[in-house]
């Protein structure tokens, strides 16, 4: 477990105190029938988006199996919500993964499970991409590694700009994936198709 966090659990009561404070200054009345519980509701759900942070997801990767197998796997359309760090409102989308095994494969839930015990985080698009397929690369020892990420960000479709439906697609792309086209291009295409 992450040390800086293992040590720090969600802390209820804060999430609901603070709940309070800012259902005051948009000027609700917390003490409102219908507002009593959102404190309790909103902190739940915080406990629920983030509790990435308090987690290994790469320990799902640690269950290989000796294989010869040495063609792309992908798991495609794995759907996934997280949280923008920004404004603290969800992104969601699907994430496509993809990698070369090199003497080993692991369980395709478990490519599902480490997309989204990392979503469970504040964080951006661009850092999920890359902390997904860094963990994939360094556990697996693949000899290739791709992410493609697709997902509609709440901080632009309903506020701000205010552009809902617009997508975002991030990729991050490891060892011959990243090194050679031919490659590339077929991981890219089995990714879309």
């Amino acid at each position: 477990m992450n040390d800086k966090n293992s040590s720090r659990p969600v802390d209820l009561e804060a999430i609901k105190q603070a709940v309070r404070t800012i259902l005051v200054a948009v000027g609700e009345d917390p003490d409102r029938s219908g507002l009593l519980e959102t404190p309790r509701r909103v902190a739940d759900m915080y406990a629920e988006m983030f509790s990435g942070l308090h987690i290994q997801p790469e320990r799902h990767l640690e269950v290989t199996f000796p294989e010869s197998y040495d063609e792309i796997v992908v798991v495609r359309d794995i759907t996934f919500t997280s949280m923008c760090e920004h404004h603290l409102l969800p992104f969601s989308g699907t994430a496509h993964v993809a990698y070369l095994p090199n003497g080993c494969v692991t369980g395709l839930s478990k490519l599902a499970r480490v997309v989204e015990e990392v979503s469970r985080r504040p964080q951006v698009q661009e850092r999920m991409t890359q902390t997904i397929a860094d963990m994939i690369e360094k556990h697996l020892n693949s000899s290739g590694v791709a992410v493609v990420i697709q997902a509609e960000h709440s901080c632009m479709s309903i506020r701000g700009v205010r552009k809902p439906g617009s997508e975002t697609i991030t990729s991050a792309l490891r060892g011959v994936f990243k090194k050679n086209a031919a490659s590339r291009a077929e991981v890219l295409s089995l990714i879309k198709s």
